[in-house]
């Protein structure tokens, strides 16, 4: 009983560590009936498979990675905020160029959009932004302190804090990339299928400038 007793004590002890204790954080993981999230092809003129391949299973969002280039958009339009998401790749044999990214700061049709880019290379920051006003190439790749990602098979956490004009992404507890001139001062977040089966799980967001 005793044995059992503190087993239990120490896989409560486990998931409290890893939730983000201040109350201002917002579990936005999907439900099963994805409302509140919209699919959205890219680009965004091209058409949206039919079928989806984004399903919730057991508090875990999946992307079975068995359809087109696409983003899975939170429909809240935000400003500053601080999202955290463990995610991970399903092992496969040999040694496949994994692909995948969380979206930050995006337009609500994804032309405009900055990616933390989730592989086996590392996660960076890059996308489509503004530069001087106009729209312009973000890729911070050469920049990438050091490669903090997890081998295929085990979880990863993205902390990315976006402020002002600062948007830093923090891989499993050190922040690995940084960009600190972004003209959009709101924006959408949100996952993205770029044909590899990819699951997420604890996604989080607090706001720092709630409306």
């Amino acid at each position: 009983m005793m044995l059992r007793t503190l087993s239990m004590f120490l896989a409560a002890g486990a998931l409290l560590a890893q939730a983000p204790q201040d109350p201002g954080w917002r579990d936005i993981l999907p439900d099963a009936s994805f409302k509140g999230w919209t699919r959205i092809a890219i680009p965004p003129d091209k058409p949206l498979d039919a079928k989806t391949q984004w399903s919730v299973q057991d508090g875990v969002l999946i992307c079975d990675g068995a359809g087109g280039h696409e983003w899975l958009r939170w429909d809240r339009e935000l400003g500053d905020f601080v999202l955290r998401a463990e995610w991970r790749f399903t092992k496969l044999e040999g040694e496949p160029r994994y692909n995948s990214g969380i979206f930050v700061r995006n337009g609500a049709d994804g032309k405009l959009w900055h990616q933390a880019q989730t592989g086996l290379a590392g996660g960076w920051l890059f996308g489509n932004t503004l530069v001087n006003g106009a729209p312009g190439r973000l890729n911070l790749r050469p920049q990438m302190k050091e490669n903090r990602v997890k081998p295929a098979g085990e979880w990863n956490l993205y902390e990315i804090r976006s402020e002002g004009r600062r948007i830093s992404l923090a891989v499993n507890g050190e922040v690995v990339s940084e960009f600190t001139e972004c003209e959009l001062p709101r924006g959408y977040i949100g996952f993205e299928a770029e044909g590899y089966r990819i699951e997420f799980r604890n996604v989080r967001v607090k706001e720092l400038t709630p409306r």
